[in-house]
């Protein structure tokens, strides 16, 4: 079976691709990620908090910056050769891309459209393939309006893509009132790919110490259904790659990602879980499930379940949505 395709232009072995992940925080990390047999890899994100750290630290002004932000500044990964700095994440960027015979993509991490535009530039000259923006903004003044969230990504997207040459994805939540509609106008503003779906923090609640729990658990195929409904909407409606992440365990599921019409396939969970040399088992079992079915590409099998371009997507969906009522109240389906 033949597995090579292309992500925003970039030619890949396989469309399974690591996502940022704690593997990626050292350069042997990168290597057996890469020896694992992914067809990309994306470092672990390098957050603006600490870009404003780093300022702050070279004018003398670290002490009244930490007020606005105390808690982020003890919570990023430290790279493990290295001091954890955003120059460390250069470097290794750089041993990493020098390293390996795969792309690697060096990720952003912010809300704010200023401050980003150096560092994604010395994050091409380090050698990155593409830059992935993780747009985590989730908007805690009620008085923030929806389209001013939605603005936000456009503006630091724009602010980006003028700065680099380098292929620029956009990875985005799915709490958009128009999902599509924000898709299309990330795609006319130049977005390259959109990664479908972040998870943004859902904390949990200890109620015998009373406190808060910050935790991002691991994904599990069911987190796919969502990511999948839309990258089966969004094929052949955009220019921009559609990068599907969350929900893959098993081969199936990267093959349900590329039925559904993704380009490439990320998965951080299941590395994680199993070892990055399960992405050999991944793709082992995608061959077979594709000789099984006769497939003998990628292109054979991407988007041959996505909605049908000419249909009309919101009537195509309410349909989806009506025959499934019917089959679970005749009893079709029973959830116990």
């Amino acid at each position: 079976m033949e597995l090579s395709t292309t992500y925003m232009g970039l030619a890949l072995r396989n469309p399974l691709v690591a996502s940022p992940s704690p593997v990626s925080y050292s350069l042997d990390g990168v290597r057996r990620l890469a020896d694992g047999g992914v067809g990309a890899i994306v470092l672990f994100s390098l957050f603006e908090e600490q870009l404003r750290e780093q300022t702050a630290r070279a004018i003398g002004l670290i002490e009244d910056s930490a007020e606005s932000f105390p808690e982020a500044l003890s919570y990023f990964p430290s790279v493990a050769e290295e001091d954890g700095s955003p120059r460390a994440y250069l470097t290794l960027l750089e041993r990493a891309v020098a390293a390996v015979d795969i792309p690697v993509i060096a990720s952003l991490n912010g809300i704010t459209p200023a401050g980003w535009t150096e560092y994604a530039r010395a994050m091409q000259d380090a050698g990155a393939a593409a830059i992935e923006l993780n747009i985590y903004y989730l908007p805690g003044d009620t008085e923030t309006s929806g389209r001013d969230v939605e603005q936000r990504h456009v503006d630091v997207l724009e602010r980006i893509k003028s700065a680099v040459s380098v292929p620029v994805a956009v990875k985005l939540s799915p709490y958009f009132s128009s999902a599509g509609e924000m898709a299309l106008r990330l795609d006319r503003a130049g977005a390259d790919a959109l990664v479908l779906f972040n998870r943004f923090l859902q904390p949990d609640i200890d109620t015998e110490q009373l406190v808060v729990l910050p935790r991002v658990n691991l994904s599990s195929p069911a987190d796919a259904r969502l990511a999948r409904t839309w990258i089966a909407l969004l094929r052949g409606r955009l220019t921009a790659s559609l990068a599907a992440t969350s929900g893959v365990e098993v081969p199936a599921d990267v093959a349900r990602y590329l039925l559904a019409g993704a380009d490439v396939v990320m998965t951080t969970s299941a590395l994680l879980r199993h070892g990055p040399s399960y992405a050999t088992d991944l793709l082992d079992g995608l061959r077979r499930w594709m000789a099984s079915k006769g497939f003998q590409t990628v292109d054979d099998v991407r988007g041959l379940l996505a909605v049908p371009r000419d249909a009309d997507a919101a009537a195509y969906e309410r349909s989806s949505y009506v025959t499934a009522m019917r089959a679970a109240n005749a009893g079709a389906y029973n959830p116990w």
